[in-house]
């Protein structure tokens, strides 16, 4: 009870402090106030990237699925090079998957190409063609929000049937209702089936501008030799993992590959696609939060100058205090109350105006915005230790000085 009561007696005197020399207290803790503010608003666009991302990651790929595409990631010019030569994905490979798998549900076959699409005198040019086989009803990243999906009739049958993104739809068709009208893809007319819902963006980037149509059609238009992609749906999330082994294994004696000859082809799941952004990203990251950090550290080193200079100012005080009993812990923990209650305060001002400033970041640019109410425990902890470590070299100082002496100072 003793210390809290001598705990806000210092910090009610640190705050009269604060108050009668408003210029200089707001001077000593702006280095706090920028430093804070920098990792508030540093750490909230971070965990709103991360989010971002992940979800973007998870609505293109799907939660459980994977898919099997020409290239795999390449990190060298080497790499580069030996994938160069890699074999287009084809039907016969997703049939090997198909025929091999016994742990997966479903596989489908996607090709992808871009060409104008129009309707009476609106056009829209590099849209996203989508060509999809009859499995690509079992993959969630495929939807009508409106109408209905192509029928697998349709898909096999090569009917010239489609749905639409949902900017598409709106970008073509404005308010009205566009199911069952007739567009234009490329040279080709196509009849509108369904609408897909909307996916939003990625970074100012439309996930949404894109047409699905059957795959043979698709081939039909832009050529048979087009590499593919393979989309993989295990029988159940737990199963993912063996999966992905069954289909390397069917890939592997599709394409006659020795064991010591490298895979050619690129496998991906929402797992590895995010573990290769946040390999590619926690590097920039901690080195982003690092350099915002050393102005803490420039921060308490003006914290530190301004409480060696409040001690010389108080000598004759801290004089009386000890001629009058007070011991050396009592001085120690008046000066570092002080200190802290200083670049605490810079702490919660740099905690407000870090929210701020990330979220007039996510306003005015596509980077998105997470605010962590965890982040502002850490800018408070962080702040008090500032302020203790900085803070007990002149509280130790003014707790060494002689009585006697400091009462002689003027």
């Amino acid at each position: 009870m003793h210390a809290l009561n001598q705990f806000r007696e210092s910090a009610g005197i640190a705050l009269q402090a604060i108050w009668s020399n408003k210029l200089r207290s707001f001077l000593t803790v702006l280095g706090n106030i920028v430093a804070v503010t920098s990792i508030i608003a540093v750490v909230s666009l971070i965990q709103g990237m991360n989010a971002y991302v992940t979800n973007a990651i998870v609505t293109d790929v799907g939660a459980d699925n994977f898919t099997i595409q020409r290239n795999p990631v390449v990190r060298t010019q080497a790499d580069e090079e030996r994938v160069r030569s890699n074999p287009r994905i084809t039907i016969d490979d997703a049939n090997a998957v198909r025929r091999f798998g016994d742990n997966i549900l479903a596989v489908a076959v996607q090709g992808n190409a871009g060409t104008r699409i129009s309707y009476r005198a609106k056009n829209l040019d590099r849209v996203q063609i989508q060509g999809v086989s009859k499995d690509y009803i079992h993959f969630s990243t495929f939807n009508a929000e409106r109408g209905r999906p192509i029928s697998q009739i349709e898909i096999e049958r090569h009917r010239p049937v489609a749905i639409l993104g949902f900017d598409t739809a709106e970008q073509l068709f404005g308010a009205a209702d566009p199911i069952d009208k007739t567009i234009k893809i490329g040279s080709s007319h196509f009849r509108v089936v369904g609408v897909s819902e909307k996916k939003g963006s990625v970074f100012g980037q439309s996930q949404d501008e894109f047409a699905i149509i059957p795959l043979g059609t698709f081939q039909k238009m832009f050529g048979s030799r087009m590499s593919l992609q393979i989309m993989v749906k295990p029988r159940s999330p737990e199963a993912v993992k063996a999966a992905m082994d069954d289909a390397t294994v069917a890939m592997r004696i599709e394409r006659r590959l020795r064991p010591t000859e490298p895979d050619n082809f690129g496998m991906f799941s929402s797992d590895s696609l995010l573990n290769l952004y946040h390999t590619a990203t926690q590097g920039i990251f901690a080195v982003l939060v690092g350099v915002v950090a050393l102005s803490l550290v420039v921060g308490g080193i003006v914290i530190m100058n301004i409480m060696l200079m409040v001690v010389s100012e108080r000598t004759r005080e801290i004089g009386l205090r000890k001629a009058l009993g007070a011991r050396k812990r009592d001085i120690i923990w008046q000066i570092l109350t002080e200190s802290v209650t200083l670049s605490t305060f810079g702490g919660l001002v740099g905690i407000g105006l870090g929210f701020l400033l990330a979220l007039a970041i996510s306003k005015a640019t596509p980077l998105p915005a997470a605010v962590q109410f965890w982040s502002v425990g850490i800018g408070i902890g962080i702040t008090a230790v500032v302020g203790l470590f900085f803070g007990l070299y002149p509280a130790m100082r003014a707790a060494s000085l002689d009585p006697i002496e400091a009462l002689r100072r003027e």
